[in-house]
């Protein structure tokens, strides 16, 4: 997957075992209403991109203009990788208190690796 444009977009992520311990923790004790169940960090795809390309060994990845990427993938992947906004956990921990394990996309996506190559 290459980087499109300047690679501005934010991406927040999630590690399974943390979305699982936000929903048990809101359903125990949080109020109604809209949470963000993401990680402390959204991340610019030109940050996280070539971060999890350099973890799993692989060749940093190619930068495409957003004409070309248009083109060949459609404005909806353009978006993504440009305009798209992170969200923020901030209303989930003040409601509940709740912390993830997994702060940051770099310790999600290493225990994600650490597990898969234990498991190979």
């Amino acid at each position: 997957m290459p980087v499109i444009g300047g690679g501005g977009g934010f991406w927040s992520f999630i590690q399974l075992e943390d979305a699982a311990s936000a929903t048990a923790a809101f359903v125990t004790g949080g109020a109604p209403g809209i949470y963000n169940v993401v990680d402390d960090e959204p991340a610019l795809v030109r940050h996280w991109l070539p971060g999890l390309a350099a973890m799993l060994g692989a060749r940093p990845p190619l930068r495409v203009p957003k004409w070309i990427a248009r083109i060949a993938a459609g404005e909806h992947a353009v978006n993504l990788m440009t305009n798209v906004r992170g969200g923020s956990n901030r209303k989930l921990k003040a409601e509940i208190g709740w912390a993830p394990k997994y702060p940051s996309w770099r310790q999600g996506f290493a225990a994600v690796l650490a597990k898969q190559e234990a498991d190979d």
